[in-house]
């Protein structure tokens, strides 16, 4: 009934839309506006801060304007550098993406000033749903469900805790203007809230300017359902299929889909609707994305409303077939939308993305930095990545850590899924860590795919982060054989280049011993040889397939496919299976003996030491030598990828010495403080 998104498909130049316009922004959102624009045949600007020079984003665009340092308030948080690039390249438009300045009144006034169309919602609509304590007021007039809470600014830690009483626990605190999970804490309690308050304080304000806060009632065991709407100044304003979004690691959206697996078409109609009274009620058009809570019995309420492009639009593009660009940039141009009639909107297949993130999740998602040296995006029928950037990139602390959104669309969401996880093992990246394995053990997870989630279900089923797959026996024994093999053909041309023999005559035929490094799976013992007539691969005197796929990174053999990441250190080979990362310890049976008389290096004793778990920049230090600190007592606040984090005392003791200064940045496992 819909067509497929079509990046292929030109553009008719009679609609008479916009003849150059400049993205406000960077990384996948700015590559991804580029490609609508490249297909409606329209000339594109990239602006880009002194550290993104070299990005993907520059390379696209037709032209590029350096507009600052690295920081974002000195380059895409600068207005007045925005709109001299405007003026000076004469671009017409200007498309603000998703964060820095997109929902940004006072951007879309300056632009409007110097007549220059900001591809998106007015002014006056940004400013009435960006302040989250105002937009509930205007909701709650529209006749949309509301959170119980209280509807005003919470000014002092004194009001916090008289407010969290009154509503009562949980509680959620967070930022009037804040939005992307920054500035927002859950309380329980009242050391929790006055925490929260402090922390989601400093972080809003760091963030956007804007430190208010608000205090609502935490809804417990949620869904985090939204409704896309769009909008043309015509008159025409409609809703599409919701986005389910409950899958969240430090009220961040990591996985979502569309449509979601637990509303039936009347609370579908219901939420839609109410979303489109919103709309109306601010006078809003182009795109944007009311986001709702949803409990157990299927009751909503109205959550926040985002006066922009969402991250995870690609889905509603997929069970749709519309282009959410070209919408929002028809709109700006004074056209209406391509469909007008609520009627002519339904859904098509399923559709899933997963934010694919450099950071460690098994350090319960801290973020990382480091150079992509190996970058491969994977293809195939009902793939698409959204990414911006290429192998040689640099994951950097002073932009967000992700790294590419990968979609996928299939008849049902089973299908969607199945492709996902496919697409998933695909994947090649190295030089940073990245959540790829525990995206991975998502798609096995037996509640996700019942489709039985909340936006709990990472706390819940993976407290403390991802500890990586378990492997199934005959996964074991798979990956085992694989790393033999590996290191048998390494040897075997190693051989093979210092003799002028047939590699099938070589005397390397051994049994290996294969060990996998603090991983807790048996040892094994794989025979690897060549047959002496044929020559083909033996393994445990069974013939093998084995062969290397996409220039030595793939290793496959019959139905099992791993990824060979590395050569370990002591030999043998990093190897990736079902998304997780094995480090396997092999050697031949004779070197193996002998390895019982090497030393062992202890591994440093850090019990009385807090360590930073993340490369970030110090805030605050809260002790000074000497003090007598309790287990859990806060210690350092570090800021990294934006968010601030709080590092506790892992002892009781005495502050022996500081190594670590505000201001100053600090490296992943850098010592941060000792105790005595």
């Amino acid at each position: 009934m819909f067509r497929t998104l079509d990046f292929s498909r030109r553009f008719s130049s009679s609609d008479n839309l916009f003849g150059k316009i400049l993205i406000a922004n960077r990384g996948e959102i700015a590559c991804r506006v580029i490609k609508t624009c490249k297909r409606l045949g329209i000339r594109t600007v990239a602006v880009y801060s002194e550290a993104d020079g070299r990005s993907k984003h520059v390379r696209l665009a037709d032209e590029a304007v350096c507009i600052g340092p690295a920081a974002s308030k000195l380059s895409y948080l600068n207005m007045d550098a925005i709109v001299a690039a405007c003026e000076t390249t004469g671009a017409e438009a200007v498309h603000p993406g998703y964060g820095f300045l997109s929902e940004n009144n006072h951007f879309a006034s300056k632009l409007d000033s110097r007549k220059i169309a900001f591809i998106g919602p007015p002014a006056s609509a940004i400013d009435a749903m960006g302040d989250k304590i105002n937009s509930k007021k205007i909701a709650k007039r529209a006749g949309v469900n509301t959170i119980p809470g209280f509807l005003g600014e919470v000014a002092t830690p004194q009001d916090v805790l008289r407010i969290s009483n009154e509503i009562g626990y949980p509680v959620m605190i967070k930022a009037s203007a804040g939005g992307g999970g920054k500035g927002m804490r859950i309380a329980f309690n009242d050391k929790e809230a006055l925490d929260g308050f402090r922390l989601s304080k400093e972080e809003a304000a760091a963030s956007f300017g804007d430190d208010r806060m608000l205090i609502e009632k935490f809804v417990e065991q949620p869904r985090h359902i939204e409704i896309q709407v769009i909008g043309d100044k015509l008159g025409n304003t409609l809703y599409l299929p919701e986005r389910e979004c409950s899958i969240q690691r430090r009220n961040q959206k990591v996985l979502e889909e569309a449509p979601s697996p637990f509303l039936d078409p009347a609370t579908r109609k219901a939420m839609g609707e109410q979303a489109v009274m919103l709309a109306k009620a601010v006078g809003y058009y182009s795109a944007g994305t009311v986001e709702m809570l949803v409990d157990a019995k299927k009751n909503f309420y109205f959550l926040e409303m985002n006066t922009r492009l969402q991250v995870e639009h690609p889905v509603t593009e997929m069970i749709t077939g519309l282009d959410l660009v070209e919408e929002m940039i028809r709109c700006a141009a004074g056209k209406s939308l391509s469909r007008t009639t609520q009627d002519q909107v339904g859904i098509n297949g399923w559709a899933m993305e997963a934010r694919v993130y450099a950071e460690d999740p098994a350090r319960n998602f801290l973020p990382s930095i480091g150079t992509l040296k190996t970058y491969v995006e994977p293809v195939g029928p009902g793939i698409r990545c959204d990414s911006g950037i290429t192998e040689g990139a640099e994951i950097s602390v002073h932009y967000d850590p992700m790294i590419c959104k990968l979609i996928t669309h299939g008849k049902n969401r089973e299908e969607s899924i199945d492709i996902l996880r496919a697409a998933l093992d695909q994947y090649v990246i190295q030089g940073v860590t990245h959540n790829i394995p525990f995206l991975r053990d998502v798609m096995d997870h037996k509640r996700y795919k019942d489709g039985r989630i909340d936006t709990k279900f990472i706390e819940v089923e993976y407290p403390g982060g991802f500890k990586g797959h378990v492997l199934t026996e005959v996964e074991a024994q798979e990956i085992s054989k694989a790393a033999a093999v590996v290191e048998f053909l390494r040897e075997e041309n190693r051989y093979s280049a210092f003799s002028s023999g047939s590699v099938h005559e070589s005397p390397l035929s051994d049994t290996y011993d294969v060990s996998v490094v603090d991983s807790g799976l048996p040892a094994a013992v794989v025979k690897v040889s060549r047959c002496s007539r044929t020559g083909n691969l033996l393994v445990n005197d069974k013939p093998s397939n084995a062969k290397w796929l996409i220039d030595s990174v793939f290793y496959q053999d019959g139905d099992v496919t791993l990824q060979v990441l590395e050569r370990h250190v002591t030999g043998g080979s990093v190897i990736q299976m079902a998304g997780t990362r094995y480090e396997l310890d092999v050697k031949r049976s004779a070197v193996k003996d002998l390895f019982v008389h090497m030393p062992v290096i202890s591994k440093p004793d850090l019990s009385k030491m807090l360590v930073s778990p993340m490369p970030g920049t110090v805030i605050q230090v809260a002790v000074k030598p000497g003090d007598k600190v309790v287990i859990g007592q806060e210690i350092v606040v570090v800021e990294a990828m934006k968010m601030r984090n709080l590092l506790r005392s892992p002892v009781d003791g005495i502050v022996k010495e500081i190594r670590c200064k505000a201001g100053k940045s600090v490296k992943v496992e850098e010592i941060l403080v000792e105790f005595e």
